[in-house]
């Protein structure tokens, strides 16, 4: 597939972001966590098929170096209204190719998982991908000129269904798995951690970037 999706991560300040996860590894801060978290998110969707572009929108000075130093282009959170203004604000800046909304908490994601779902998503439709539990939202795509339209929070799938974005079935377990909590972090480290965050976590590593 030849590369051409824009994907947008917002990633709030590492004090703020994920309150229900803080404490889940003993030792470690809290921001340690955060960050391992977006890093390895960012490093599997640079490594899949189709993905040309990733732009992180994040006022934390910390996240923006380490983001950057993977390959990421990093621009400030301009609107400062939260998770869906900085998604709309980052894929108003890709809107000259298809846009992916991705979570920044997904750290087994595996890039096959997440280059299967981009094609199945090509076309001229907004589509979605629910998280594991299937009430939340882990992607949401948009063709080249069509608003993304983002409604991430509490109920979101349901949100982007009622919106007009079609939701997506396949069996992508690493795409799914979203961490809020410490449990999640226990179900991502089931399915094997991306090298940042199994560093953090003294876990298991997750499949080939392949």
């Amino acid at each position: 597939m030849k590369p051409m999706w824009g994907v947008v991560l917002p990633v709030k300040r590492l004090t703020a972001a994920k309150s229900r996860l803080r404490g889940a590894v003993t030792g470690v801060p809290h921001e340690r966590l955060v960050l391992a978290l977006a890093q390895d998110t960012v490093t599997a969707v640079l490594a899949s098929a189709g993905v040309a572009e990733v732009l992180a929108v994040s006022d934390d000075p910390a996240v923006g170096r380490a983001l950057a130093a993977l390959g990421a282009r990093v621009v400030p959170d301009v609107p400062g209204g939260g998770l869906n203004a900085a998604f709309a604000y980052g894929a108003g800046l890709l809107a000259h190719r298809p846009v992916a909304a991705l979570a920044a908490d997904l750290p087994a994601l595996c890039p096959a998982d997440l280059s299967a779902a981009l094609r199945q998503a090509a076309g001229p439709h907004r589509h979605f991908v629910a998280d594991a539990p299937g009430t939340g939202t882990v992607l949401l795509t948009a063709p080249a000129g069509v608003r993304l339209d983002p409604r991430f929070g509490p109920g979101s799938a349901a949100a982007h269904r009622r919106s007009g974005a079609v939701p997506l079935a396949g069996d992508w377990p690493t795409l799914r798995r979203d961490v809020d909590t410490a449990a999640d972090l226990d179900a991502a480290v089931r399915l094997g951690l991306g090298p940042h965050s199994a560093g953090v976590a003294q876990a298991p590593t997750r499949c080939s970037s392949s």
